[in-house]
C-alpha cells in the first residue's frame, strides 16, 4: 500500500478469526490503523487479548455473541462480569430474534439486560452491538440501565425500522457500515441518512473461520466502503472528517 493513502480503522473485525492474524496486527501497528477485535465469547477474548498484546492498536472485545448464549446464562455471565473490569471494550454482544436463533430469545435477553446494567455502571466502555430483528428492544434495554448515557454505544451493520434508526441517531449512537450492508438498497438508504459524525466503518472479516487476509486487503476494503459512502452522500472527500476515521473514542 501506498505510504500517501489514507490510513483506514476497523469498527468491527474478527480479527482473532483470520488465519495470519498476527501479520496483520502487526502491519495495523505498524501503519497506525486501529481494529476493533470482536469476540464473541468471553474464552475467546481472553486468548484474543494475550494474543494481541503486543499490539495496541488492536482493541480487543470482550463479547457474549447472541448466538453464542447457552441456557442457562448464569455461567457465562460471571466470567462476563471478571473480565469486564478490566475490559475497556465489549463486543459483540446484543440481540438476534432472526427464526434461526429465536428460539434462545429469552436467554438472550438475560444475558444482554445483564451486560448493558454491568456496562453502565462501569461507565466508559465502547460496545459494539449487534441487533437483528431486534433494534427497538435492544434500544430499549441500553436506555433503561442508562449505557446510553455512560457508554460509547456503536450499533453494527444496522438493520432495524427507520423508526429505529432515527430513535438510535437521537440518542447519540454511532453506527460501523461495512460493505455488505453497502449491498442492500437499505443499507445504502441508512448510509445516506446517518449524520457523517456518528459514521464509523467496519470490514466484519473474516466471513469464514480461518480465511487468510491481509492488511491492505482490509484497507481496500474500507477504503471502497468509504468511497461508496461519499458517492451515495454526493460528497467530495473520500474520508470526511471526524466521521471515518476512528472507532474509538476521543
Amino acid at each position: 500500500m501506498e505510504s500517501d493513502r489514507p490510513i483506514f480503522h476497523d469498527a468491527h473485525c474478527h480479527l482473532n478469526s483470520i488465519a495470519n492474524a498476527e501479520q496483520v496486527a502487526r502491519q495495523a501497528q505498524s501503519a497506525g490503523a486501529g481494529i476493533f477485535c470482536n469476540c464473541t465469547t468471553p474464552e475467546e477474548y481472553e486468548i484474543a487479548r494475550a494474543r494481541f498484546s503486543p499490539y495496541p492498536a488492536i482493541r480487543v472485545g470482550l463479547g457474549l455473541h447472541p448466538w453464542w448464549v447457552d441456557d442457562p446464562v448464569e455461567s457465562q455471565l460471571e466470567r462476563f462480569g471478571v473480565l469486564l473490569r478490566d475490559a475497556p471494550y465489549v463486543g459483540e454482544v446484543g440481540l438476534d430474534f432472526s427464526m434461526r436463533h429465536r428460539g434462545t430469545a429469552q436467554a438472550q435477553r438475560r444475558a444482554f439486560a445483564r451486560i448493558a446494567r454491568l456496562c453502565a455502571e462501569a461507565g466508559g466502555k465502547t460496545l459494539s452491538i449487534h441487533a437483528v430483528k431486534s433494534a427497538g428492544e435492544a434500544l430499549d434495554t441500553l436506555c433503561a440501565c442508562g449505557a446510553v448515557e455512560s457508554c460509547t454505544c456503536v450499533f453494527h451493520w444496522f438493520s432495524g425500522t427507520s423508526d429505529d434508526l432515527n430513535r438510535a441517531v437521537d440518542l447519540g449512537c454511532r453506527f460501523s457500515i461495512g460493505s455488505r450492508m453497502m449491498e442492500t438498497k437499505r443499507g445504502r438508504a441508512y448510509a445516506r441518512s446517518i449524520p457523517r459524525h456518528l459514521v464509523l466503518l467496519e470490514t466484519d472479516w473474516p466471513i469464514h473461520e480461518g480465511d487468510e487476509r491481509t492488511f491492505d486487503q482490509l484497507q481496500e476494503n474500507l477504503a471502497c466502503t468509504a468511497a461508496h459512502i461519499a458517492e451515495i452522500r454526493r460528497e467530495p472527500r473520500m474520508v470526511p472528517p471526524g466521521g471515518f476515521e476512528s472507532p474509538f473514542p476521543a
